[in-house]
């Protein structure tokens, strides 16, 4: 008995140490011998069924574990290299050395078929969204696109964006600020042109600390083909009015330089309504905008490889944007026409960005130094003429408005990235000027304590910050953990002049020195099992509109005006993230929790001289808390269908003024989305998705929950270089946006905006050349520089 005891512990072990043997090795670039990192590997026996995979990690290496012992097929896939199988006869562990990829050398339409959905990358940093070719992103723009992304949510009133609830998001195009407002800008970039959105909810020391919740940072596409190339896309989009566009995009690769060009342009009229109703009066307003749009975006530039190790790119940015807006507002109390204005609106909006970047790698292990310059130009000037029936005669409400808006930005980064055995020092220095000039020439007037008519005068405001700032980041690669930290110092100065030419001047300055420290730790469990702890300090200092004391009628209802006594507000992040990657796809769970000190919040309260309006402001508070959950998965149940989904809740303290009153609101939004993608054919797909939003409130108004419906069908044409796309969103016309509010006055109201639309679009590629490999860094790690924007 004791022999057979010790015969089954010796089969025992043997069997599961033979099942438990792994292989490991290294993919390289076949070219230029670089890693390749987030290869799919997949392992399958001799009755060709999978039995694991595995990813590459940043330096390509790859280990994939609990392995049979007996002859295995490896198969090694990324997109834009061609599929590579190895064979192997696996007795023990094994080492097998370096794995060669080759570039996929067929149309980019072709290799493109491998990415029909997007994908999720989880970094020490970071987590990257690559956003393939989803159906319900073709037609739109950018900004309609994150609608799409977990963790980020649209605000489709103000267009504001929001991360994890929250919405002081700082937003990156290619790791750049941008002088345009976020909003305007992301429409101005169609979808067809974004790589992958990073989102960067703790960022490192090496990152500006702007924006409470993090950054957003768009991957632009690059064609680096050799040869001449290009692509043109052409649709048109139809809601209550029909909107088309044009995007073209071209390069020219020869030898050491490439250049490249794109164009595109869009044009339409845009439909608004706004309703609103006072509960506790016969009171009622209703709003329509009606806005002419006619936008241009040119982006030209050159890459040049000076040497073997130096390679300089400069582009150049012009956007024009055109528009008309006209404004009806009609107030009605106990069913009697009191107010009739009509608003004309006219603003040519310019932005031409220069920027020059210069890299020296000083070896083929990493070392580089990066300097960059950037200067951006917005000039916005806007004439408004306000015209009210009721009583023409009222310079309150009859004036004319010319306003001229100018703001200026220069921008220096020097970086230095020092590789130190399994790890990396990164060095640095910004500085970053920002000027903002806003003059209003104005007629109008205002009743004053004494209840008659006064101007209230023509208003300037000079608004200037510097900001000068260096940090140091040290990353460093364990067994299974890795660990990056590092601080960052900021001087900042900030000098203001605000004048009216009835109430004088008033000045404002401010010298305050900051440091943020960060840290980011990654715990690999196995490559497919991964788990992140990161922490950053974080500031959101007051915007040029938060503290200006120009006082702006937005309807007869309402009126704002900023706060020049707005203090800085600070906030502590800590997150912990989860990611798994299975065969088929991911799973991804993470949550978070913030405190902000110095919390910037509104102020609202009844003018004295008119009961009937509401005059909101911006003031701080002590501190607020916010933290939340997010689930997001993508699952591959058959070979032609692909399911995405994510599900967030995220609880924030919103704090205000009301009426004299301090107030808390704590607000819970649920949201959820689920796409899902079919395949008929290599030629036919389709593509069906869903959001819900929750409702959600804060100190103003709360808004009454949502879904949306869309879908999409692409056919591929002429072998594949061409695509028509139809699309169709929100195809039951849900999204109205509701709201209700209790104080100062109990009213309600709805937002309807031209979300239901359809998408007809044609897109082809032209050009014969063959990708080649670049050896450019690309700052804050981005892959791409240039592409639309």
């Amino acid at each position: 008995m004791k022999r057979l005891l010790i015969l089954i512990l010796f089969l025992s072990t043997y069997l599961s140490l033979a099942q438990n043997l792994q292989v490991t090795g290294t993919i390289l670039d076949k070219k230029n011998n670089q890693p390749i990192p987030f290869v799919t590997i997949s392992c399958k026996n001799t009755s060709d069924k999978i039995l694991t995979g595995s990813i590459s990690d940043e330096k390509g290496n790859f280990k994939i574990e609990k392995l049979p012992k007996e002859n295995l097929l490896l198969t090694f896939q990324f997109i834009g290299y061609r599929a590579f199988e190895k064979k192997i006869d696996l007795k023990k562990n094994s080492k097998i050395g370096t794995i060669l990829l080759e570039e996929n050398t067929t149309q980019l339409d072709e290799v493109e078929i491998q990415g029909e959905t997007s994908a999720f990358i989880q970094k020490i940093d970071r987590k990257i969204i690559n956003v393939g070719n989803d159906l319900t992103a073709t037609g739109t723009t950018s900004l309609e696109m994150l609608e799409n992304i977990p963790s980020i949510d649209i605000n489709q009133l103000s267009g504001t964006i929001s991360l994890r609830g929250n919405e002081n998001v700082r937003v990156l195009v290619n790791g750049k600020p941008s002088n345009v407002n976020t909003a305007q800008l992301l429409k101005q970039i169609p979808s067809n042109s974004v790589k992958s959105v990073e989102i960067i909810t703790n960022p490192s020391a090496k990152h500006t600390p702007e924006g409470m919740s993090g950054i957003i940072n768009l991957i632009l596409k690059k064609n680096t083909k050799i040869g001449f190339n290009g692509s043109i896309i052409a649709g048109i989009k139809h809601s209550r009015n029909t909107k088309p566009d044009i995007i073209l995009n071209t390069n020219y690769k020869a030898g050491v330089t490439n250049f490249y060009l794109n164009y595109n342009t869009s044009w339409g009229d845009y439909e608004t309504f706004n309703n609103l109703t006072r509960v506790d009066s016969n009171l009622s307003q209703n709003l329509y905008f009606l806005n002419n749009s006619e936008n241009h975006n040119i982006k030209f530039g050159i890459d040049i490889d000076l040497t073997a190790k130096s390679i300089l790119s400069i582009y150049t940015y012009q956007n024009f944007d055109n528009n008309s807006l006209i404004t009806n507002t009609l107030v009605t109390e106990n069913n009697s026409l009191t107010f009739d204005n009509r608003s004309f609106s006219n603003y040519n909006q310019k932005n031409e960005t220069y920027n020059a970047d210069y890299v020296y790698n000083f070896d083929d292990k990493g070392q580089n130094l990066e300097i960059e310059l950037n200067h951006s130009l917005t000039k916005n000037p806007e004439k408004t003429t306000n015209e009210e029936f009721i009583n023409p005669s009222s310079k309150e409400y009859n004036y004319t408005n010319d306003i001229k808006d100018t703001r200026k930005l220069w921008l220096l980064n020097i970086d230095y990235i020092k590789p130190i055995k399994s790890g990396k020092l990164e060095l640095g220095f910004e500085f970053r000027k920002q000027d903002f000039y806003n003059l209003i020439l104005t007629d109008r007037e205002n009743i004053n304590d004494s209840a008659s008519l006064e101007p209230i005068g023509n208003t300037t405001l000079n608004y200037d910050r510097d900001i000068y700032s260096g940090y140091i980041n040290f990353n460093k690669e364990f067994k299974k953990i890795s660990i990056q930290t590092g601080l960052r110092l900021e001087q900042f100065y900030l000098d203001a002049l605000f004048s009216n030419t009835e109430q004088g001047n008033t000045t404002l300055k401010n010298n305050i020195f900051s440091w943020y420290p960060s840290l980011s730790i990654l715990y690999s469990f196995t490559e497919k099992d991964k788990l992140q702890l990161a922490y950053s300090r974080r500031i959101d200092r007051p915007s040029a509109y938060q503290i200006t004391p120009i006082q702006e009628w937005f309807s007869p209802l309402t009126i704002s005006r900023g706060n020049l006594n707005l203090q800085p507000q600070f906030t502590n992040s800590l997150e912990l993230n989860y990611t798994k990657t299975v065969t088929k796809g991911y799973i991804s769970f993470g949550t978070f929790y913030r405190r902000t000190n110095e919390k910037i919040g509104r102020l609202l309260q009844q003018d004295e001289q008119n009961s009937d309006k509401v005059i909101t402001s911006f003031t701080n508070y002590d501190y607020a808390d916010s933290y939340g959950i997010e689930l997001s998965s993508s699952f591959k149940p058959k070979k032609w269908w692909t399911l995405n989904s994510s599900f967030e809740t995220y609880i924030q303290d919103s704090q205000g003024v009301l009426n004299g009153n301090f107030e808390t609101v704590k607000n819970t939004l649920v949201k959820g989305r689920i796409s899902n993608s079919f395949k008929a054919s290599k030629k036919l797909s389709f593509q069906l998705s869903g959001i819900f939003r929750g409702k959600s409130k804060n100190i103003q108004y709360s808004i009454e929950p949502y879904t949306m419906i869309n879908a999409g069908a692409r056919l591929k044409l002429f072998d594949g270089k061409g695509s028509i796309t139809l699309r169709s969103t929100d195809i039951f016309n849900n999204v109205n946006f509701d709201y209700t509010s209790n104080t100062p006055f109990m009213q309600k109201g709805k937002y309807t905006l031209e979300y239901n639309s359809v998408y007809l679009g044609f897109s082809y590629n032209f050009g014969s050349g063959k990708n080649k490999s670049k050896g450019r860094k690309y700052r804050d790690n981005n892959e791409a520089q240039g592409g639309m924007f």
